[in-house]
């Protein structure tokens, strides 16, 4: 028998015709027909009409055939980013997947390739890192008076029983920030040993450690070259144990400039960032003297931009992460798209893409190689939501 590379249905979702179309897959894989990308197709204007029976409908035709689909690993429906939000919400978004509305109304089908390729044109920045704190109030007077960090903003939840504090050095919306969330009682977190340190711009790290010592912080590595180069650095606690690197730099617009996380395996997690994440290498760099290798990763210049420092210990191919350290933001054009490119990276998605309840923020979420947790926000309702 001749194999089907692809096949595609474009049809308005009546429950028998759904019915059928999938009923028809099965049978073809009876017939020992080879489906390589079965799928459905819908329109733009599939669910005009019927907005909430829809996702049920076809939840139900689904399921005549879901043990056959798991079976033999069909890509059962080809949707609009939109629809997969519905279906998200009902526990089965991972059985769909996004395709690209053309302007003819007929339904695109994104190759691999494409959504690789779109994932390196998205205009994409990193927004903010959030991490747990125990005493909010402590922590904001060290950021502001140690570190010079503003407070932007401040959000209380009593209903969930946590508080959010944002600090940075300019608004949220040009600027990378720091997220600290206090949640009611916890006065304490386990940091692990798997995060390293957020890398702070300064123009003087001598002046900076004596300002910080007099404000009673807490330096653990006082200033001077970095070992085998020039750069002048020093290191900082927080009042949670927080490690933050200064570094002597010019004038540069963005100070809050790197978060440092560990990694078992460096050329895994650089291709899985460049793939899936959109993101250029910019560096690397090898110690065999100390035993680690560093790669900076980003969106930009480092000198410009916020960077990942991804670091490889010789022999270490795992960490334990803790509960402080949370995730780190990023912007995108399109949650949808986003989360398809990062599932075909071999990434690990932790929250099928879609609209925040009650505030409308589509967001995805996803795990990389080593279990490090990336949040994807939508450009515009970011943008929207801070006004």
């Amino acid at each position: 028998m001749h194999a089907l590379a692809s096949m595609a249905l474009h049809f308005t979702p009546s429950p028998v015709v759904v019915h059928r179309a999938v009923s028809f897959f099965a049978r073809q894989q009876q017939h020992n027909l080879r489906l390589t990308s079965a799928c459905c197709c819908f329109s733009a204007n599939s669910f005009r009409g019927l907005p909430f029976l829809s996702p049920y409908i076809l939840h139900y035709a689904c399921s005549l055939h879901f043990q056959v689909i798991r079976k033999h690993h069909f890509k059962v429906f080809w949707i609009t980013g939109t629809q997969l939000g519905k279906f998200a919400k009902l526990g089965i978004g991972h059985h769909f997947r996004v395709c690209n509305m053309a302007t003819s109304g007929a339904a695109e089908v994104l190759s691999k390739d494409s959504l690789l390729e779109w994932a390196q044109k998205d205009e994409r920045r990193m927004l903010h890192v959030v991490y747990r704190v125990g005493d909010l109030e402590k922590t904001i007077k060290f950021y502001t008076e140690c570190l010079g960090m503003k407070l932007l903003r401040k959000r209380d939840i009593p209903e969930e029983r946590y508080t959010n504090a944002f600090l940075g050095y300019g608004p949220e919306e040009t600027h990378f920030v720091v997220e600290l969330t206090y949640n009611y009682g916890v006065d304490k977190y386990d940091l692990g040993t798997g995060f390293g340190h957020f890398g702070i711009a300064v123009e003087d790290v001598y002046k900076t450690v004596e300002l910080i010592k007099a404000k009673g912080g807490k330096v653990t590595r006082e200033p001077g070259p970095v070992k085998g180069g020039s750069s002048v650095i020093a290191f900082v606690e927080d009042p949670d144990g927080y490690k933050f690197e200064l570094i002597q730099r010019g004038p540069t617009p963005e100070p809050l400039c790197q978060v440092m996380l560990r990694v078992g395996d460096l050329d895994r997690s650089i291709n899985f960032y460049e793939k899936a994440f959109g993101m250029k290498l910019l560096r690397k760099r090898d110690n065999p003297e100390y035993k680690y290798t560093i790669a900076m990763i980003g969106y930009g210049p480092e000198d410009k931009t916020t960077v990942l420092e991804l670091t490889y210990n010789y022999g270490v191919t795992e960490y334990d992460k803790g509960n402080g350290y949370a995730q780190i933001a990023i912007s995108t054009g399109d949650v949808y798209k986003t989360a398809e490119a990062i599932r075909i990276s071999g990434g690990k998605i932790t929250r099928e893409p879609g609209p925040l309840p009650g505030i409308s923020t589509k967001i995805t979420a996803c795990l990389d190689p080593d279990g490090w947790k990336t949040v994807f926000v939508d450009s515009q309702d970011f943008l929207r939501e801070l006004e």
